[in-house]
């Protein structure tokens, strides 16, 4: 059931897909993660959870090509907002047909059928049915998506961005962001020292050394994702969100169930 329990799982794009090959699915890790997320669950039955992933080397690509997180107006420009939204789709389908597999309850809640922004912020989205497919013990997946927007026509709303909307609402006690990289950097990008534990204050000693996306993102790297969740752990009392990898077998399952890993953001 939603509330102080629930878990938020963001698989990252660059970790499900290859970032730098056009709709190309790690689909070995992928399956893993999907094996790692049902040992968690037959480990603590009652673990309740929300799914997201990025659309990585799916989505990003087509909307860099036809510029769609800055605004959609033109027929050509629709017609490109029409492919990214297939791209995501498509790797969403593979995520979800990957969990089934694997035993999971999952069930899709695809932005862009219920998602309405303004200036690239939602405005409206009626979660009433993620709250009831929780309430089922059901797994809702949300994913880097396009959205129709009042300002922009459309525009794209990644995965931390739905996270963050839907966190307000439904007060996760963690967030699990799994991705390519062990956890923040404190010396970017040479990359070897590992930050354990961030907050507010200590930020400013390290944010010259956060870094972006090495490849394609059109929605921000990692200084932007730090300060994403810096920004909502100081607003949900309580809430913890852990970066970590991805790549290490066994580690998705252990931080389920309550692991320290990687960096810890914390207010």
């Amino acid at each position: 059931m939603p509330g102080p329990g629930l878990l938020f799982l963001k698989l990252g794009g660059s970790l499900i897909t290859d970032k730098d090959s056009p709709s190309t699915p790690r689909l070995a890790i992928i399956e893993r993660l999907a094996d790692e997320i049902a040992a968690a669950r037959a480990a603590q039955p009652g673990l309740s959870l929300l799914l997201g992933h990025g659309s990585g080397s799916f989505g990003h690509t087509a909307a860099r090509r036809h510029g769609t997180r800055q605004g959609v107006h033109s027929p050509q420009e629709w017609l490109g907002f029409a492919e990214v939204w297939r791209e995501a789709r498509a790797l969403n389908q593979i995520v979800i047909d990957a969990c089934a597999r694997a035993g999971l309850p999952v069930i899709a809640f695809p932005p862009s059928a219920a998602v309405l922004a303004q200036d690239g912020q939602p405005l409206r989205w009626d979660i009433a049915p993620l709250r009831a497919a929780l309430h089922a013990g059901l797994i809702p997946v949300v994913n880097g998506d396009v959205i129709f927007d009042k300002a922009r026509g459309g525009t794209i709303l990644s995965t931390e961005e739905a996270f963050l909307y839907l966190a307000h609402r439904l007060r996760p006690r963690r967030i699990l962001l799994a991705g390519l990289e062990p956890g923040v950097w404190a010396d970017f990008p040479t990359c070897r020292h590992l930050i354990p534990t961030l907050t507010p204050e200590t930020l400013s000693g390290h944010d010259v050394h956060l870094g972006g996306s090495a490849s394609v993102d059109v929605t921000g790297g990692m200084r932007e994702k730090v300060l994403a969740m810096l920004a909502l752990s100081a607003a949900i009392p309580g809430l913890t969100v852990q970066i970590f990898t991805g790549l290490e077998p066994g580690l998705l399952t252990r931080v389920l169930l309550g692991e320290a890993a990687g960096t810890t953001l914390t207010a």
